[in-house]
Formats: structure tokens, sequence, C-alpha cells
């Protein structure tokens, strides 16, 4: 599967989302969406705007205040 990194450190709340959001519009299905964003609400709001696309959730890691999010384009 290919991926696809979305460097989103030093955005602010809501704009992780929805950029997470207009990122996953544009990709194929089975391709690799890895955000990664260091705003503590990021940790919320992009599992639930997973749960809205329908895409999947691989994995969450949190080293520090940086958070990374593997996401699978359904």
């Amino acid at each position: 599967m290919p991926e696809i990194a979305l460097d989103l450190l030093g955005l602010r709340c809501p704009l992780p989302a929805l950029k997470t959001r207009k990122a996953l519009k544009g990709l194929p299905p089975g391709t690799v969406l890895v955000v990664t964003a260091n705003d503590p609400l990021a940790g919320l709001d992009i599992p639930n705007l997973i749960r809205e696309t329908g895409d999947t959730l691989q994995t969450t890691e949190k080293v520090g205040e940086c958070m990374t999010f593997r996401i699978v384009k359904a």
C-alpha cells in the first residue's frame, strides 16, 4: 500500500481534522495516510473524524507532544 505523509505540526484545532479530511478525499482506496500533529485536541478529533468517514485508523502513537496516526483509506 502506498503511504502519504501529512505534517500538521503547529496547527491548532480545528485545522488538523479539516486538513486530514481534505487529504483523505483525494486518496484512492487502500492508501495509507500518515498524519503527524501536536495539537492536543487532534487526539480526539482525528479518531472521531475517521469514525465518520468510514476509513480505518490502524495505529495511534504518541511521543511527547507529537501524535502520529496511520489511516487506511476505505
